[in-house]
């Protein structure tokens, strides 16, 4: 459980005294043995699933770098970036231009789970828009706009700074529909400039420089998993 991003052993043993862990449907005691590879495990109804066979990479995508496993082309892809091997894959798409944070494990119900429409795990945005965006426009923007494949869902936007003919908006959405952001703005008339992912769910790292990676720690797991209403892998 520990492992698993659910605290200490002591906060461990806290949670299985107070009832609130199940192993295959019935309530844990102290003390007893459970084989993580073959026992359903879980808190507060949220499963933990022990694996050491998976890995989880935060990465800050660069400009310039394909959400592939390749290219034909030979351009740089977001696997040039991380270790080779265990061999991972990306969580969702971020197109050519676009910057920021992106997942890569190969835990696929993980990927799963972030990746599903119907489980709306926030993502959040600062774009560098043309122009000086007008309440209306921002309005626009939370409400949803129409693009060439139907309505956007209501988003969260707030203007962060304004400096001549250029602004900066945060943008949160829960859609994965390609290019999203930026067609969004540019329907309502404020073209992206610059585009960098900032959060996903829960995770943020605003320390973690362009091309860079780092492991997502154990607690992130879990709240990637929460935050998708999945079972929790570590």
């Amino acid at each position: 459980m520990a492992r698993a991003g659910f605290g200490s052993r002591r906060a461990a043993e806290g949670l299985i005294a107070a009832g609130r862990v199940t192993v295959n449907g019935e309530v844990a005691t102290l003390g007893r043995r459970v084989d993580p590879g073959h026992d359903e495990i879980a808190v507060d109804g949220i499963r933990a699933v022990v694996r050491d066979d998976l890995v989880y990479y935060l990465l800050n995508k660069p400009k310039h770098t394909i959400t592939s496993a390749s290219d034909p082309r030979h351009r740089r892809t977001v696997l040039d970036l991380v270790p080779l091997e265990p061999r991972v894959f990306p969580v969702g798409r971020l197109d050519y231009e676009t910057e920021g944070l992106l997942v890569l494990t190969n835990d696929g119900e993980l990927a799963q789970l972030l990746s599903h429409p119907r489980h709306g795990v926030e993502k959040a945005y600062l774009a560098e828009v043309e122009g000086a965006p007008s309440p209306a426009a921002i309005r626009h923007l939370r409400a949803g706009v129409e693009l060439d494949d139907g309505r956007t869902a209501p988003a969260q936007v707030r203007l962060v700074q304004q400096h001549d003919r250029v602004a900066a908006l945060e943008i949160v959405v829960h859609e994965g529909r390609n290019r999203l952001v930026r067609r969004m703005c540019e329907a309502v008339g404020h073209p992206v400039r610059r585009l960098v992912r900032t959060r996903i769910g829960p995770v943020s790292d605003a320390r973690l420089p362009p091309g860079t990676w780092r492991p997502l720690r154990q607690q992130e797991v879990r709240a990637l998993y929460e935050a998708a209403g999945g079972a929790v892998h570590a």
